[in-house]
């Protein structure tokens, strides 16, 4: 049950982050014909503005526990709300991230994720689009040093549960060869609400997991370590 100013909190969030990501949507179009560079510090604001209105409007404020290494590693990081796909861009830096092709298709923000380094994943669509996918990631990687981000559960998972991981991580993992970076967070009690709760949300980077490792032992070792923050999940 909301208590009582989480409803015009949340409320003032909503008009004015929404408002303001319309404009910096504009601002990244706009970008696109400039340098590469300024068209990503563009993008990056966005996450930069979240976290501002999160801070004014809701309260909430973020706390990372342990060191993100930067660079070209394999991030799989837990999925409990929209505030870790917003946030990426400023838990790191300018990721790579491994998004559902239904995303790439929203007008004008595909357009502005595709430039900025989204990899889109189309489930079921065969060996074409694996290589595909592959080439970017490893070009996001190998030739920018970028960070690749996933979320290995493939969607939003209510807090309290921790599923299987899909199956679709494991390949991504064996093609890569680059370490994991498993970062729990807890952001859905507060955040994954209609009625938004202050508090501090937090990152904890559990465990860096080598690659080579057994599809089984690789899974596991993730599912376990992105779920630390999640003792209701009983692992």
């Amino acid at each position: 049950m909301a208590r009582v100013f989480d409803v015009p909190r949340s409320i003032a969030f909503y008009v004015v982050f929404y408002f303001g990501s319309l404009l910096v949507v504009i601002a990244s179009l706009l970008a696109l014909l400039g340098s590469k560079e300024t068209f990503q510090r563009t993008v990056d604001k966005w996450a930069r503005w979240h976290r501002l209105c999160m801070r004014l409007f809701l309260g909430q404020t973020v706390r990372v526990e342990g060191d993100i290494p930067q660079g070209p590693v394999f991030v799989a990081i837990k999925h409990e709300s929209f505030f870790e796909a917003i946030d990426l861009a400023r838990l790191l830096h300018r990721p790579g991230v491994f998004a559902k092709a239904e995303l790439m298709r929203i007008p004008l923000w595909g357009l502005v994720g595709d430039r900025y380094g989204l990899v889109e994943v189309q489930r079921d669509q065969g060996a074409k689009a694996l290589r595909h996918m592959m080439a970017a990631a490893k070009r996001l990687s190998g030739e920018e040093g970028r960070p690749l981000v996933i979320f290995p559960e493939g969607t939003r998972v209510p807090h309290g549960q921790a599923p299987r991981l899909q199956a679709g991580f494991a390949g991504i993992y064996k093609l890569l060869g680059l370490p994991v970076v498993a970062i729990a967070t807890n952001a859905g009690p507060l955040y994954h609400r209609w009625w938004k709760r202050p508090g501090v949300i937090t990152y904890k980077v559990v465990e860096v997991i080598p690659p080579g490792l057994p599809r089984e032992e690789a899974e596991e070792r993730v599912r376990i370590a992105i779920n630390a923050l999640n003792p209701e999940a009983g692992l």
